[in-house]
């Protein structure tokens, strides 16, 4: 039983895998006593808080102990205006228009297996006996305003999962104004800040400082969780790297606007909290009424980024992620996009089917233009009826063709947004987000449908849905390539505005949902202008991202890389795409592109008919062997080697849960005059075991491949890559 009461001590102890997480009850209060390695449950926790008083600044909230102070006590869920001066996990504004709760236990339950959160995602389990959870009630006696902290603690991973259900038990509305998902307080301050930044086309690039007093923080306000920032943040410890160390990740299960932070106080002491973004929100409660905050997933590692990373992806790839597809290899695809842009019809559409089934491609992606009167990117979204100009005979007759020469058939969306010119919006011009007297900013000359109607998702529904019934589509690419402005809608009453970008998100939940259960055979991809929206929400609907519209494989490496910090392979688009690259014009082999392609769910963006016989050879190759390795690659576990964030090369490798085989990836991007002599040293292999090197028959030990390594100087030019199979003998 992972979650244990001590009666006696008011402590509660949750034990992960590999972490001890305890909360105790100090005069009525949720202190955080620790996280970290696992603790066992008959060692002598008492005395794990330490009590002193401090100067007047730092107030005493109970007479006759002036040693405890809500300014200095670890706290689980912190309120703001009874004394902690520190960054609040949740914000209320009572009838009276005071803001000051304090929150106490009232009791608490201990249940089998993991509750749903209703109407967002969450990690799963498919039986009771997979986790334990705690349900801890707090309750402020002046106000009726009650929060129920939820622990989820799983029997086969080293994550602890948080949320928050905020109620109001009193007989007056209240507006909440601030409900983070997880805040724990650290008792030092000497750790490092990592996260994932960037932009369009530059995602989740590497960061890392130190935390210096004050906040160091990351979120978005952009309506989506963002090319700019993933909702992700994790602590370190100075000396902890790839392979060693102690790591303190948070993640968050949301696909909108959040925040990230840690906040270093003045007696040196770090608050980590993540959720919801406070700004430009609120949310009105009637009495009775609840709110629920997405969850926040923990994973502490003492094994470095590389151990927390592991965490991650097993329970993201099959405890997040759902459906029939989890679990299935996925088919190596060809989309139009990047060939053919706005300018095809049927015979050229046909003519890349052909091309990619003698290479044996398994599934074509219809992508951008085939609907309204779309010949470039300023008309017809929200108009999702073929064009028959393009397509005479129609979606049907096109799919029917393609799977003729053998390849499924996969169609791309955009289905959030609508053209200013389209029949849609001349329909019906008070759908998409909008203020009143405020002019209508459109990006990529579109706007934002208003995904907190139901009318909007009804019609959505519609138009999609006959089109998965009449069509026989295997995949769904769904786009969204804007983020929200005017974030106002004429559904929702003036006193609820604010409301309106965490009600679109959850709109779109329930679209996804309704979608993703009635068509259980489509494999839907998220995108976001490629990265825009790679976060564990979506995945939960679709169990892989578009990982970047920058399909350049030396861009891809640190792209790649960023990415697995958090999330798994399994989740990963990865294409070859023409040369000189479309983002940033450079030219690379295609056999450089492939193997970074083949280091994700691996496919095509260019168009086939272009190539030459070589190309031809190489490109089916290249599909042969990933046939082969696909299993490995988006199944195995994942090992960082080299970091293109820290030099000219970068490696990394994937290895078989039972360790009998593993493939190892090395680039090196650019060459160097009279390099020195180079060893990758692997990891994660069975010291205990021999491994063949499947292309020269040469057997190794799994230590000695640990401790030396391979060789990889033989590598000569700019942009070289090579692959190694290895097989337990």
């Amino acid at each position: 039983m992972p979650i244990f009461f001590d009666e006696a001590q008011n402590l509660f102890h949750l034990q992960s895998q590999n972490s001890s997480y305890i909360i105790q009850l100090v005069r009525g209060y949720a202190a955080h006593v620790y996280y970290g390695r696992k603790l066992r449950q008959d060692s002598n926790l008492k005395g794990m808080l330490s009590f002193n008083e401090r100067a007047s600044f730092s107030p005493n909230p109970i007479p006759d102990d002036k040693s405890i102070s809500l300014d200095t006590l670890p706290q689980e869920y912190p309120q703001y205006g009874s004394s902690d001066f520190r960054s609040p996990a949740y914000q209320v504004k009572l009838a009276n228009g005071t803001r000051v709760t304090e929150l106490a236990y009232r009791t608490h339950r201990i249940l089998q297996g993991k509750p749903e959160l209703k109407g967002l995602p969450a990690v799963y389990t498919e039986h009771e006996s997979e986790a334990e959870t705690l349900e801890l009630e707090l309750s402020d006696a002046v106000s009726g305003l009650t929060v129920i902290l939820s622990y989820t603690v799983f029997a086969d991973s080293a994550a602890i999962t948080r949320s928050a259900r905020i109620v109001n038990e009193s007989g007056a509305p209240l507006e909440l104004e601030r409900a983070l998902s997880a805040s724990l307080d650290f008792a030092d301050s000497d750790y490092d800040a990592l996260y994932l930044s960037g932009a369009w086309a530059r995602e989740r690039h590497v960061q890392r400082r130190r935390l210096a007093p004050g906040v160091t923080g990351i979120g978005s306000r952009r309506g989506s969780s963002s090319h700019q920032q993933n909702p992700f943040f994790a602590l370190l410890r100075p000396d902890a790297n790839e392979r060693q160390g102690e790591v303190y990740g948070v993640s968050l299960v949301y696909s909108g606007n959040f925040i990230a932070e840690a906040e270093v106080e003045q007696f040196g002491m770090t608050r980590l909290q993540i959720g919801l973004n406070p700004f430009d929100f609120s949310w009105h409660l009637e009495p009775g009424e609840s709110f629920q905050t997405p969850e926040a997933v923990l994973v502490y590692s003492n094994e470095g980024l590389g151990g927390m990373s592991r965490e991650y992806h097993r329970l993201y790839r099959t405890r997040l992620c759902r459906g029939q597809h989890r679990d299935r290899e996925r088919p190596i695809l060809v989309n139009n996009w990047e060939a053919t842009y706005f300018d095809f019809n049927a015979d050229k559409i046909e003519a890349i089917a052909q091309a990619g089934s003698k290479l044996g491609i398994e599934l074509f992606v219809l992508d951008d233009g085939w609907f309204g009167r779309r010949d470039r990117d300023n008309s017809s979204l929200g108009d999702w009826f073929e064009d028959r100009r393009k397509l005479p005979g129609g979606l049907k007759d096109l799919a029917n063709r393609v799977k003729a020469t053998g390849l499924q058939f996969g169609l791309w969306f955009e289905p959030e947004m609508v053209s200013p010119d389209s029949d849609l919006y001349r329909s019906h011009p008070d759908w998409c987000l909008h203020v009143p007297d405020r002019r209508r900013t459109e990006a990529r000359e579109q706007l934002v449908l208003d995904m907190s109607r139901s009318d909007v998702r009804e019609y959505l529904y519609e138009r999609l849905s006959d089109i998965f019934s009449t069509v026989p589509v295997t995949y769904v690419k769904w786009d969204m390539n804007r983020n929200m402005t005017e974030i106002g809608s004429s559904e929702i009453p003036a006193d609820r505005q604010k409301e309106i970008a965490h009600r679109y998100i959850l709109g779109l939940y329930e679209l996804l949902e309704r979608l993703t259960g009635e068509f259980p055979h489509i494999l839907f991809e998220s995108c976001s202008g490629g990265g825009g929206r790679f976060d564990p929400g979506m995945l939960y609907y679709m169990p892989q991202t578009w990982t970047s519209d920058d399909t350049d494989a030396v861009e891809r490496l640190k792209i790649q890389y960023g990415t697995s910090l958090v999330y798994p392979v399994s989740t990963m688009g990865a294409h070859v795409s023409a040369v000189p690259n479309h983002q940033v014009e450079r030219t690379t082999s295609l056999t450089f592109r492939g193997d970074v392609a083949m280091s994700g769910n691996f496919g095509y963006e260019l168009d086939l008919t272009k190539f030459t016989a070589e190309e031809q050879e190489t490109a089916k190759q290249q599909i042969e062997t990933y046939k082969e390795i696909r299993g490995l690659v988006q199944q195995g576990e994942l090992y960082r080697l080299l970091s293109p964030f820290e030099g000219n090369e970068t490696s990394w490798m994937f290895v078989s849960r039972d360790r009998n085989e593993a493939l190892l990836f090395y680039f090196k991007v650019l060459a160097e005059p009279n390099a020195p002599l180079r060893n990758v040293k692997l990891e994660g292999l069975d010291p205990e075991k021999n491994y063949c090197l499947e292309a020269s028959g040469e057997i190794y030990g799994g230590d000695r491949l640990m401790a030396l390594g391979l060789p990889v100087s033989s590598l000569r030019g700019d942009f070289a890559s090579m692959w190694v199979r290895l097989k337990a003998v």
